[in-house]
């Protein structure tokens, strides 16, 4: 049997840490270290976030790993350096990894994306998955190369549906039960030197985080546009918690819509009618855009 792996993990939150140190434990190797990406210039609600996370990462942290604060990529790389990892495992880390940060762990750096890679990569992949319309999303756990999510892929899955009547606490919690189902297979191949599949051309995409375009909703777009940016808004990281739109002459965030001819308020849309079946009123709308 192989020795354990040095594993370092990298991520977002608490939450994220969690989803990595299970599979990885329970797959027999040892988490050495956690790496949070603290923000580069902190101030105001980024750094009150930023030490919520670190507080709360800490009351969670189990005996054992450090927790490694880096403020740049060359002081990333020198903190992987001292803690001389096998592999490190990403799961959300906001970070393009630079080439000398890749070359620290003797294996390499696996990610965790949750996407159909190459369809959506980026930070952003459930959300825009609902955005286009797809039918379903899953999981990838690829090795990190110096790009957004390009690198090759180790284990893939998907089969989670994303149904019009939209439940974003089921998809999410899927996802996280499919991540930590495909990291201990995903660490076995890195054991054994898999170098994975190269991603396809066809059907590649990135797509950035959704601005303030997304938070109005434009009636001269299709229906289907329409409603699934309502359906978007439902996953969070947005200032409303719907899109915004005038409906009966006032300001409202729309909460839940429907393309089939139903109970709700008629909006003509640029290839037909939908129907807002739930909204709330919206009296502050510049301060919600200006927050966007």
């Amino acid at each position: 049997m192989p020795d354990p792996l040095r594993v370092v993990l990298m991520s977002y939150g608490a939450e994220g840490f969690a989803d990595l140190h299970g599979p990885c434990v329970a797959a027999g190797h040892h988490p050495v270290a956690y790496v949070y990406a603290a923000p580069q210039r902190p101030g105001g609600q980024a750094a009150s976030a930023a030490g919520a996370a670190i507080g709360s990462i800490l009351a969670q942290l189990p005996p054992g790993p450090d927790l490694l604060l880096p403020r740049s990529l060359a002081g990333l790389a020198r903190a992987l350096a001292g803690v001389q990892p096998d592999l490190v495992v990403c799961n959300g880390f906001p970070w393009k990894l630079s080439a000398e940060v890749l070359r620290v762990p003797r294996l390499g750096v696996l990610n965790v994306h949750p996407s159909l890679l190459p369809r959506h990569r980026g930070p952003m992949p459930i959300h825009w998955a609902v955005r286009h319309g797809d039918a379903e999303t899953g999981v990838t756990v690829h090795w990190m190369d110096e790009s957004f999510d390009t690198g090759k892929i180790l284990v893939q899955r998907g089969g989670i549906g994303l149904p019009g009547d939209l439940d974003g606490d089921s998809v999410f919690e899927q996802i996280q039960a499919l991540s930590r189902e495909l990291l201990p297979e995903a660490l076995e191949l890195a054991v054994r030197g898999c170098i994975g599949t190269v991603q396809g051309a066809e059907g590649a995409s990135y797509e950035g985080m959704m601005g303030p375009q997304s938070a109005v909703i434009d009636w001269s777009a299709s229906r289907h546009d329409v409603h699934n940016l309502v359906r978007t808004f439902r996953f969070g990281r947005f200032p409303v918690p719907g899109p915004l739109a005038v409906v009966n002459g006032r300001w409202v965030s729309v909460l839940k819509s429907r393309t089939e001819p139903g109970d709700g308020v008629r909006m003509e849309c640029e290839d037909g009618p939908l129907w807002i079946v739930e909204s709330v009123p919206v009296p502050a709308r510049d301060a919600w855009l200006s927050a966007s």
